[in-house]
């Protein structure tokens, strides 16, 4: 495997979580001061149909507060967190000319369909790229035909050909413990790059590098780094 900057993505799990409060604009920015080529975020829309970062359905784990999203305006989000959801327009710019993976738990038409819109505003919708299940990823080829896809994929039963001429990923984004070598062998062969997701051991960053993924997304993006170019050392690229 070549771990070519243009060929292999180094991917920040919600920006810099260890550093700073996961999905928030501070942890986006920490995580490409650190090398990422792309940042994971997790978007979902307010009760007025904004697209903000947030992973879960409620305020309640990161900002203690037990109050659903989906019941919140923009406004009344801003209130509870200090303004410190951002949304994903704010990503989109905080990133510039690196890239965004965005996830979209419990996607809805709805949702699909502002996120595609935010993007296309933004002059962005070929440079960011999206990942989720399989419904998920239905909903965004029918919002956007151009749109790059990285299917999520958590069984080590391959996808079914019919999926895949449905949907057309470009990735195959898979849990780190279902990767080997032949899995990427196999989804390569199939015109398919692949994704591990989320790798935070150094050994399990190696064990990945050598079966051959083309991406790493992670909560550790110094130790990554660190790995990657250890691996284009000892591999001579």
């Amino acid at each position: 495997m070549s771990t070519d900057r243009r060929s292999f993505l180094a991917v920040g799990h919600r920006g810099d979580p260890y550093r700073f409060r996961e999905n928030s604009l501070p942890s986006i920015r920490s995580a490409l001061s650190l090398g990422a080529d792309a940042v994971e975020v997790d978007v979902r829309l307010t009760r007025d149909g904004v697209p903000v970062l947030l992973h879960d359905e409620t305020l309640e784990r990161l900002w203690g507060h037990e109050r659903w999203l989906a019941d919140l305006t923009k406004a009344e989000l801003d209130a509870l967190t200090g303004g410190e959801v951002p949304t994903l327009r704010e990503a989109v710019l905080a990133v510039g000319a690196r890239r965004l993976l965005i996830d979209l738990p419990g996607a809805h038409e709805p949702l699909v369909r502002e996120v595609v819109e935010v993007l296309h505003v933004a002059g962005a919708g070929q440079r960011m790229y999206y990942c989720g299940g399989p419904a998920a990823m239905m909903r965004v080829r029918a919002a956007d035909p151009h749109a790059e896809i990285a299917l999520t994929w958590k069984s080590t039963a391959p996808p079914r050909p019919e999926l895949l001429a449905a949907i057309g990923p470009r990735w195959l984004n898979c849990r780190f413990a279902l990767v080997d070598r032949a899995l990427v062998e196999r989804a390569h062969r199939s015109g398919l790059l692949v994704g591990a997701w989320t790798a935070d051991t150094r050994r399990t960053m190696r064990r990945l590098l050598a079966a051959g993924v083309d991406a790493i997304t992670t909560n550790r993006l110094r130790a990554l780094t660190g790995e990657v170019a250890e691996f284009r050392r000892t591999q001579g690229s």
